[in-house]
């Protein structure tokens, strides 16, 4: 074990192994990236190194070893989403009374506390940066050479990132913070002027096409390139990526694609659309549509460019190009925004099907 393993974003890296060989461990880190990219993964990764109780070295550069303890109990936390789930479960069989005041942390060491988006509204709350500030101040690591708390994202309610502040401006001289975020814009000014910014970019599709050769062998030829192009460059999502449900949903993507540009099936669009009613499978059945009609128009957008080697709907190059005949970037401009606005519909509760029928019937007007 240790860094070798993690891919890409060797830049990246080497600069967070080098704060632990020159012993100038910031007492805030934001790393920034894409979904997927990797982040709590590194995240994890460096906490280990800098508690490591026997350090090794690779490449000329410190490296956790880990087996010991202190490596061990952190890397339980890995799999993020089962131990959220678990103190979710946890927190369901209290009384009513305490679950209101119960916030979703996980700790998988003593001196380790990771801090998630609070279900159901998947923010990070005031109690949770106030008990990050009463470890912070008022308990010393025990086990640890050095305290870290991990926010898994930057979605803070306003209070809770105004009390964080408090921390980052007087901070204890034995714990580090760590912040996890897509975009870095969405945080306080204040926040990122006091912390040290490290992004990770996206891996190249070849290497990501190599990975998921060794890791999802069951993917062979056009479905292993889909994958690797439509994760993005974010190892993670190519890792977990449905490649069968995205086919499923691109399939009625395409039907209304078609619909609106070429042929005319309201029947067979009606009878696709008929699924996406109610419940949380239709929900999420609606927003995988989204996304996949979203990949659909972005390649239609390379082939009207000219830059059909950016496509990542590659094997359905033929289907694209027909659709793409007489297609204007004003079409492609007017087709995302119609996108946007069954995606805000959701939101309002709006019935999924006629959106998505009216949704075709406008682009096919437009």
């Amino acid at each position: 074990m240790g860094f070798h393993e993690f891919l890409g974003n060797p830049g990246t890296v080497e600069r967070l192994r080098e704060t632990v060989l020159h012993q100038r461990i910031p007492q805030a880190i934001i790393l920034a990236g894409p979904r997927g990219a990797g982040k709590y993964t590194l995240a994890l990764m460096y906490i280990r190194l800098v508690n490591c109780l026997s350090p090794t070295e690779t490449d000329g550069l410190p490296d956790y070893c880990g087996v010991c303890r202190n490596c061990e109990r952190i890397g339980q936390a890995a799999d993020l989403e089962a131990k959220v789930v678990e103190a979710v479960s946890a927190r369901e069989d209290l009384r009513e009374t305490d679950k209101r005041e119960t916030r979703i942390l996980i700790q998988p060491h003593p001196d380790i506390l990771i801090i998630p988006p609070d279900p159901p509204q998947n923010l990070i709350k005031i109690g949770q940066v106030r008990q990050v500030i009463h470890n912070a101040y008022y308990r010393q690591p025990v086990e640890a050479r050095r305290s870290f708390f991990l926010f898994t994202s930057s979605a803070f309610m306003k209070e809770a990132a105004n009390s964080l502040l408090k921390v980052l401006e007087e901070p204890p001289p034995n714990c580090t913070l760590i912040l996890l975020t897509e975009n870095p814009a969405e945080m306080l000014p204040t926040i990122r002027s006091r912390a040290m910014l490290h992004r990770l970019g996206g891996v190249p599709v070849e290497t990501l096409e190599e990975l998921i050769s060794k890791r999802r062998p069951e993917l062979k030829g056009a479905r292993r390139a889909l994958v690797a192009r439509m994760a993005g460059g974010a190892v993670g999502r190519a890792l977990g990526f449905d490649v069968d449900a995205y086919m499923a949903s691109r399939q009625d993507a395409l039907l209304v694609l078609k619909t609106a540009l070429r042929d005319p099936d309201f029947s067979s669009l009606f009878r696709a659309t008929e699924t996406y009613r109610g419940g949380a499978d239709g929900q999420e059945k609606t927003l995988n549509l989204i996304r996949a009609a979203n990949s659909l128009i972005q390649d239609l957008l390379m082939l009207v460019a000219g830059s059909q080697q950016l496509m990542r709907n590659q094997d359905i190059t033929s289907e694209l190009t027909q659709l793409a005949q007489g297609v204007s970037l004003e079409w492609i401009d007017g087709a995302a925004r119609a996108l946007s606005e069954v995606e805000k519909g959701m939101r309002r509760n709006l019935l999924r099907s006629l959106s998505i029928d009216a949704m075709a019937l406008s682009l096919e007007r437009g």
